[in-house]
């Protein structure tokens, strides 16, 4: 059974434009230098774009969290840059031909259901502008700009446009289908007069449409002169070059590092707002096909396995157009097998990719695979976590060789009334540890969007009703290891008035997973009144959890897990993970089994050499590459919501 999508076409395949080169013979015969030109130039109008963007917007969430990528797409909708992930024009062009669009066209939707999948929950709003090159007379549409951001505020039950127990994608926000939103360079006022009057924060959204409409009106021309300059089938013959040269470099350097065979593993999403916490799994069998397999050597990632679509909005639309935007969201995973860190941050991801990963979707009805209207705006818990399963099941490919668990992404923030009597909200996307490497520890507090950041402490509290007491590492967050994971932040703020605290975020039962004997790293924990009268802590999902003037909030994002025993970790390196305050006195023994000697205080602090060997020794390093010795080390949360199992049975190797 084949399904269909609510325009009517079919989900599991691309509806318009299938992958294909532009000229006969694939840019076999480009000049290379001048392909190394033309994607430098592609590189520098993509981020003059985000620049202009980043420059002229107004909300926070925009401006100063930088959550917003911009994109750069030939006219067969591929994706021609590398620098970040974009989303796809394809429902643009199956809804206005391409041969009907003008120059000063800007195109936008937010519909997560008409998106083709690029699109993940209502407030990401996308803008489109055609490029033309040509002759006078006989211009065409040669490529696309295209950027998308979150947004402040869309509408929908609660303020943010993300209700953390919304059961439709009614409750979500404005539903907007592609549309023209600027008409040969005229803007539509009366859709933008209906989108602000439908948001909070009408000024915000206004000016932050403005600012990506005219940066991607500006890429528009940027690219146009790139095309005048060198020729349409000059620049087309690169364009082909470009993502033929990534689909040759991962096959020969990603994909030969992927023995042949097949591999399975899962991980899961805790919660979904509206049932109690419970297992919502995720399921990813790996298989690598030989160089002599009748379709192609390549890898294929089968979902089945995965649990039903959440009654809440956990639920990600990852199967429309072939998984064509699921691929290149996954595919920067893959880097991990480079030959070194140097060059993994070499490789582009665009189109080139796509021939490589083939998806095999499960029926309608789950969770990679929702049926509308089911809520979305929590997609995150599943886009997120499958970048995990992807790992873990490479991993368990690899011999470990791949970086543990990581969730870097949570959307935190308070709203209210500020002293003045006005309305005001403040969302923050907070970072959290990355996973330890079979070379290295973990990165801190590191953020999977490119190039985002959380809020100035000096901004949010000259624009917010609050103050910033105190921003920092989040200590014994990083899951213990011989490569130790990063750290999550630690976040105090003192609220100056009554107001009301929100939150979307998971891995607050289950944590960030260790691998090859390394331990789960801390989970996500908020606590309102730490220490006071009226301490309690607050659940990871929530729309409006009131805190009165006066009180903390204290919020503590996840740490990555580790790598390897924690009883091979280096003694000195947990000593100066102590003396940084990474790591605490009581966990180096604990955690590492190093007994420490001398006093923080006076700079004396070092460890015990025999005592650590002795204290070790009668611990045991771990045995992780004995069967029926889990791989993965999932934290105690898992027991929880496992009626008490301690690993899953696809942890074990053998």
């Amino acid at each position: 059974m084949v399904s269909t999508s609510s325009t009517g076409g079919s989900r599991r395949a691309p509806t318009q434009f299938p992958f294909g080169p532009l000229t006969p013979d694939a840019g076999a015969s480009a000049d290379p230098v001048l392909v190394e030109i033309v994607q430098g130039s592609l590189a520098s109008v993509e981020m003059e774009v985000e620049t202009a963007i980043a420059r002229t917007s107004r909300s926070p969430m925009i401006r100063d969290a930088h959550d917003f990528r911009a994109g750069i797409h030939d006219r067969l909708l591929r994706k021609l840059t590398g620098r970040s992930y974009s989303a796809l024009v394809h429902p643009v062009a199956r809804d206005f031909p391409i041969q009907e669009m003008r120059e000063g066209d800007v195109f936008f939707h937010n519909d997560v259901y008409r998106s083709e999948g690029g699109i993940g929950h209502l407030p990401d709003l996308c803008v489109t502008v055609p490029v033309f090159a040509g002759p006078d007379g006989e211009r065409e549409v040669v490529a696309f700009v295209q950027a998308f951001g979150h947004h402040d505020d869309i509408g929908g039950a609660v303020p943010g446009s993300m209700p953390s127990h919304a059961t439709s994608v009614f409750e979500e926000g404005l539903m907007v289908p592609p549309i023209r939103l600027w008409d040969a360079g005229v803007p539509n006022k009366a859709a933008l007069s209906i989108m602000t009057r439908n948001s909070r924060m009408p000024e915000s959204l206004a000016a932050d449409l403005d600012a990506e409409c005219s940066a991607c009106l500006m890429g528009a021309r940027r690219l146009g002169e790139l095309f005048d300059r060198y020729g349409v089938d000059v620049v087309e013959s690169c364009f082909d070059a470009i993502i033929d040269r990534t689909t040759t470099t991962y096959r020969r350097e990603i994909l030969s590092k992927i023995p042949v065979g097949s591999w399975v593993w899962e991980d899961y999403a805790e919660h979904d707002g509206v049932d109690e916490p419970m297992l919502h799994t995720q399921r990813i069998t790996l298989t690598r096909t030989a160089a002599d397999d009748p379709d192609g050597e390549r890898i294929i990632l089968d979902f089945d396995g995965t649990s039903a679509q959440a009654k809440g909005p956990i639920n990600h639309c990852g199967d429309y157009s072939d998984g064509v935007f699921l691929k290149k969201w996954l595919a920067p995973i893959l880097r991990n097998l480079a030959d070194t860190p140097e060059r993994m941050a070499e490789l582009d991801v665009n189109e080139g990719i796509v021939p490589l990963i083939e998806m095999r979707f499960p029926e309608p009805g789950t969770l990679l695979t929702p049926v509308f209207p089911a809520p979305t705006n929590a997609r995150t818990f599943v886009i997120l976590r499958l970048l995990g399963v992807l790992a873990g099941v490479v991993a368990k490919a690899v011999d470990g060789k791949m970086p543990a668990d990581q969730e870097t992404i949570r959307y935190t923030g308070v709203y209210g009334e500020d002293l003045d009597g006005r309305s005001y909200l403040m969302r923050e996307v907070l970072g959290g540890g990355s996973g330890g490497r079979y070379y290295a520890d973990g990165e801190d507090t590191i953020h999977v969007v490119p190039d985002s950041r959380n809020l100035p402490s000096e901004f949010t509290e000259a624009r917010f009703p609050f103050r910033v007491e105190s921003l920092g590492l989040a200590m014994d967050s990083g899951g213990a290891g011989e490569y130790r994971g990063g750290l999550g932040y630690e976040k105090h703020i003192r609220m100056l008035k009554d107001a009301h605290f929100m939150s979307i975020a998971d891995r607050s039962i289950l944590a960030c997973w260790g691998v090859r004997g390394g331990l789960a790293g801390a989970p996500f924990e908020v606590t309102i009144d730490p220490g006071g009268p009226a301490e309690r802590q607050v659940d990871a999902l929530a729309d409006g959890e009131p805190v009165k003037a006066g009180e903390v909030i204290r919020i503590r994002t996840t740490g990555g897990g580790g790598w390897g025993s924690p009883l091979a970790r280096d003694p000195s390196l947990v000593v100066r993970d102590v003396i940084w305050r990474k790591v605490s006195a009581q966990a180096a023994l604990r955690s590492y089994g190093v007994v420490l000697t001398g006093s923080l205080d006076d700079d004396s602090l070092a460890y015990d050499a025999d005592a650590t060997a002795a204290e070790r020794a009668g611990r045991g390093l771990d045995k992780v590459d004995q069967e029926q010795t889990p791989f993965f080390d999932r934290g105690p949360g898992y027991a929880r919501l496992a009626d008490g199992a301690a690993y899953a049975a696809v942890d074990v190797i053998g």
